[in-house]
């Protein structure tokens, strides 16, 4: 899906120091009762719907235009680590890998189970990514271990078990590159591989990057998507030209030079970094108390963190677990309903964003299917699954 520039003030980095836009609160889904976070909120292709994970083990489904609750995807018995939609070929099939061993694909207009695939023996699947030249290859990581099925037969073809020491936190089939996958784990490597052919360890690894520490979450961005920025479980962010396996930028002290260029609390922790097409990055930092800022990423020479452009206040109590921008709709913001992006957290709320001045800002509230759960102490230390 081709990404659309992000719609904040020009959606061009400019490092200003003291200028930025915030965000009003549209509307606030409390997801569920007690202590129950949301973990990952994932679009449908065509923007019909989105889904949400939460630590009940479920997935809920709700429409990312007016925050309408259709359904949840229940059948996980452990925490799931990770969703995503099929792309335009199965629209309404939703897939989810868990700590349970499996993963699994569900038909969200009957919210159904429909497949199903194990790592042998049942052990824990940290992420999955399909691609290949056929898109039906399905790779997944489980502990060192890099699984691979073909998705059509669900048959395993082949298991990595050489290039990791440590828990495979990341696989990602490249954008533009349908048999490159990139591989990241705890032990703090990056691997390349080429899947074409018979998969195996001596013949299809292409390249190792230390970064040096356990590795969180990767991405693409840039042109034919070469560049690949990396933020690790002690939130630092480096920049990396895969192809080379060559470093670019690395920000070890991300969180101060965030911290420093806003007047807001300092920065705890980094959600996840954007890309809105011309080699235009933020990098989204919050705080313990749930604010949230996109500070743009300029990756020339040594590199800068600038000033936030978009601030999101007011929505969250508690550490935000996921991000997902609206900027990207098909259309603009005409086909999203003036909204920014959706927010979700440790607080178990779902917050929607407003990308415009709308007299809506600041009205909160709370699906008549759901009920606000009571106030209670916010926590002090953020959840990590490693």
């Amino acid at each position: 899906m081709e990404a659309m520039a992000m719609e904040v003030e020009g959606a061009r980095p400019s490092f200003r120091t003291n200028s930025f836009k915030r965000f009003g609160l549209k509307n606030s889904i409390q997801t569920n009762f007690g202590d129950d976070y949301v973990f990952q909120i994932v679009p449908k292709d065509d923007w019909a719907l989105m889904a949400v994970s939460l630590s009940t083990n479920a997935v809920k489904l709700y429409s990312p235009v007016t925050g309408q609750y259709f359904g949840e995807c229940n059948g996980h018995s452990s925490t799931i680590n990770q969703i995503t939609f099929s792309g335009p070929m199965n629209p309404n099939i939703l897939h989810s890998c868990s700590s349970d061993g499996s993963i699994r694909a569900w038909d969200t207009r009957s919210f159904h189970q429909v497949s199903c695939v194990s790592a042998s023996p049942s052990q824990e699947v940290f992420c999955f990514s399909f691609g290949g030249s056929g898109d039906n290859l399905l790779a997944a990581g489980s502990k060192s271990q890099i699984f691979f099925w073909d998705w059509r037969n669900k048959k395993q073809i082949a298991c990595l078990e050489e290039s990791h020491m440590d828990d495979v936190t990341q696989v990602h089939f490249v954008p533009d590159h349908q048999n490159k996958l990139v591989s990241a784990s705890v032990d703090g490597l990056m691997c390349i591989f080429d899947t074409g052919g018979n998969i195996n360890n001596d013949d299809h690894l292409e390249s190792v990057i230390n970064v040096g520490t356990s590795i969180g979450k990767v991405g693409f961005f840039g042109e034919a998507s070469r560049k690949l920025w990396c933020l690790t479980h002690i939130e630092t962010l480096s920049v990396w030209d895969w192809k080379d396996a060559r470093i670019e930028v690395n920000f070890q002290d991300a969180r101060s030079l965030a911290s420093d260029r806003w007047s807001l609390d300092h920065v705890d922790y980094f959600v996840d970094c954007h890309y809105s097409g011309e080699d235009n990055l933020w990098l989204i930092g919050g705080t313990s108390a749930g604010t949230l800022g996109y500070f743009p990423v300029d990756c020339r020479d040594k590199g800068t963190i600038g000033s936030p452009e978009a601030v999101l206040h007011g929505g969250h109590t508690g550490i935000v677990r996921s991000v997902l921008p609206m900027s990207r709709v098909h259309g603009g913001p005409s086909h999203s309903g003036g909204i920014f992006g959706w927010t979700g957290g440790e607080d178990g709320r779902l917050c929607c964003w407003l990308s415009d001045e709308s007299s809506d800002a600041n009205r909160s509230w709370i699906s008549t299917e759901l009920v606000m759960k009571p106030p209670k102490a916010r926590r002090k230390s953020r959840h990590h699954p490693y």
